[in-house]
């Protein structure tokens, strides 16, 4: 038995819930809610235009193929004209165009238009319906560019239809693209922000307000332009001209999709390279607030697919979510719910200081830059210290540290000239062994500074924490430092500028094997005021985590999409974060770029070559061999 929604196109937990409609004349199903915030705007100014009933619906209502039957049977039956807009290719909703196509052959005096939402896709949604092709691509490229104009056209073809009469070609008014929007002279470093112009078009503009104002309170000076995608060469051109006269150190995205097509990815993103700045992938979610939440993924997989895994084709860096798709009223024009984003000041606060953050790392010069390298030790002995997977840590680290010297950072004390050498540094000091209890930490992080920080944390994370470890004072790592204070000790060898850190370890008195990947245990406190450390007292610019892979990416919390409560954010919080990383396990690279804001430089793998056998084995190996 199926349940019946209350309000079509509303967000519901139950995707086989039955959707029914008023019947009327000419249904418009739309992979976009902007297109029906726009028809409802339309149809409110002048609600004759059409001569006849429309209905509209988002096809995320018709996800299950029981409730396309049934839509099909109690509302589809009785239309006369059925146009159908995707965001995307046939598979998109194939269930659906395969019974629609079905229904139009079935009857007379019965019309389908498939729309495209973007071009390279227009000519083959185009067949699929009955109506002449031509006029249905021109209809597409209508609602692509969008607005009040275009919209007007679309109804006076879809009335002409009614009245059997052959529509002529309609041709969509043209508009700016990329236009400007809200460029303000107010000083601090430009950043470029890119959100898709049918928001504007629909007057949903709550998402954009919002991230513009945080990040004018981190001090930035936006630079927004509204476009219709980034796939059109022109739109780029002239994206590129417009940040480049504003001279914009970042660029935050809110579009989905990559700027190029998948085949062509390894080719580069021309349009990112040419203005050579970061650039940052906002997130909006078109699920409520309430159901991301309770997920423990974060994103539905449309969201994943749109709006992360085709934007890092780019090169883009994911950050958070700063917008939901709520239901806030109802159309009884078109029989159905009308969605807008709610932004989420917290995360897009968040998001703005990330911005910030890559912002000031650009701007400061090599001299005054401070970076943490930090190295993994899985299992936490010393023999395991800084074991990168296919990349000899060590020496890779000490070349760094010679090559940020080189670039004018400001390095401190002999650097290590080989990979034994840095091993030997860190070994003199305390290392997460405990055979290293008796050896000297880099410094300390005071026990109330932690407490400080820490009472600012949610406070169900706390208490998660807390039942695994205690409060921060029962710690097993607090220690007294040098000047008596408890405190907790930071592992690791300082050269000025520049740290090397050991990262810490998950959790004490327990299996190493079973703590490192732990998708629900805690973070230490021990791990968590190290991280703080490097961030608040060393005033780092950017860490590196230097080879595959550390373990703050597998830290408990969502997916991808993090909240506040999730442990990742409570370490990295938003400072910049790049990952040298073998190129074979892209599978475990994008868990460092989806839950740690991570820019993952890839390495290639090792050569092969005979191991053979060395020190006392291989002279026994020629003992043998004489005997």
């Amino acid at each position: 038995m199926h349940r019946l929604a209350a309000l079509p196109g509303a967000s519901s937990d139950d995707i086989a819930a039955f959707i029914e409609q008023v019947p009327a004349e000419v249904l418009l199903l739309t992979s976009a809610d902007t297109d029906l915030l726009t028809l409802e705007a339309l149809l409110q100014a002048e609600p004759q235009l059409l001569g006849a009933d429309l209905r509209g619906l988002n096809l995320a209502a018709l996800g299950h193929p029981a409730v396309i039957d049934h839509y099909l049977a109690t509302t589809v039956s009785q239309a006369r004209i059925v146009l159908v807009r995707l965001l995307g290719g046939r598979g998109h909703w194939s269930y659906g165009l395969e019974r629609l196509r079905h229904w139009a052959e079935s009857g007379t005096d019965r019309q389908l238009l498939v729309l495209a939402g973007t071009a390279e896709e227009e000519e083959a949604l185009a067949a699929l319906g009955t109506a002449d092709s031509d006029l249905s691509v021109a209809l597409a490229r209508c609602l692509r560019i969008g607005g009040p104009l275009n919209t007007r056209l679309l109804l006076q073809s879809l009335a002409d239809l009614l009245r059997g009469q052959v529509p002529p070609l309609p041709r969509p008014e043209p508009l700016p693209d990329p236009s400007p929007h809200d460029w303000r002279d107010e000083g601090g470093d430009r950043i470029g922000v890119i959100a898709y112009r049918a928001l504007w078009q629909a007057g949903d503009l709550g998402l954009i307000t919002a991230l513009l104002e945080q990040l004018r309170q981190q001090g930035l000076c936006p630079r927004t332009l509204w476009v219709s995608g980034l796939r059109d060469g022109a739109v780029q051109q002239g994206v590129i001209d417009l940040l480049r006269r504003e001279r914009v150190e970042a660029v935050l995205c809110c579009t989905s999709f990559a700027s190029v097509h998948f085949e062509e990815a390894s080719l580069g993103a021309p349009l990112w390279e040419a203005l050579q700045v970061p650039v940052l992938q906002l997130l909006s979610s078109s699920q409520p607030r309430q159901r991301w939440q309770a997920s423990s993924i974060g994103l539905c997989p449309t969201d994943l697919t749109l709006q992360v895994a085709l934007p890092e084709l780019d090169g883009r860096i994911t950050t958070r979510i700063g917008a939901f798709k709520e239901c806030v009223s109802s159309s009884t024009q078109l029989g159905s719910a009308l969605l807008r984003y709610c932004p989420d000041q917290e995360r897009l606060a968040w998001v703005a200081q990330l911005a910030a953050a890559w912002i000031r790392l650009r701007c400061t010069a090599a001299p005054q830059r401070r970076i943490a390298l930090v190295l993994a030790n899985y299992p936490t002995r010393n023999g395991r210290l800084a074991n990168g997977v296919g990349l000899d840590t060590p020496a890779s680290t000490a070349a760094m540290l010679g090559w940020l010297a080189a670039a004018g950072y400001a390095l401190e004390g002999p650097l290590p000239a080989t990979g034994e050498g840095l091993i030997q540094s860190l070994l003199a000091g305390l290392s997460n062994d405990p055979e290293s209890s008796h050896r000297p930490a880099l410094t300390h992080l005071p026990l109330a500074l932690y407490r400080q920080w820490y009472a600012t944390l949610p406070a169900a994370g706390r208490q998660r924490l807390e039942a695994v470890w205690g409060p921060p004072e029962q710690d097993a790592a607090v220690v007294r430092g040098p000047g008596g204070g408890l405190g907790f000790p930071i592992r690791g060898v300082g050269y000025g500028a520049v740290v090397v850190l050991i990262q810490p370890e998950r959790g004490y008195d327990r299996d190493p094997s079973l703590s490192y990947h732990s998708p629900d245990l805690p973070p230490t406190h021990a791990y968590l005021a190290q991280y703080l450390w490097l961030r608040q007292s060393f005033g780092a610019h950017a860490v590196v985590h230097v080879g595959k892979h550390g373990n703050l990416e597998w830290l408990p919390g969502k997916g991808l999409g993090l909240s506040a409560d999730c442990f990742p954010e409570w370490a990295l919080g938003p400072l910049p974060h790049l990952y040298p990383f073998i190129v074979n396990d892209p599978g475990e690279g994008s868990q460092a770029k989806r839950r740690s804001q991570a820019v993952i430089l890839d390495h290639l793998t090792p050569p092969l070559g005979r191991a053979g056998l060395y020190g006392d084995l291989q002279r026994l190996e020629v003992l043998l061999d004489e005997y």
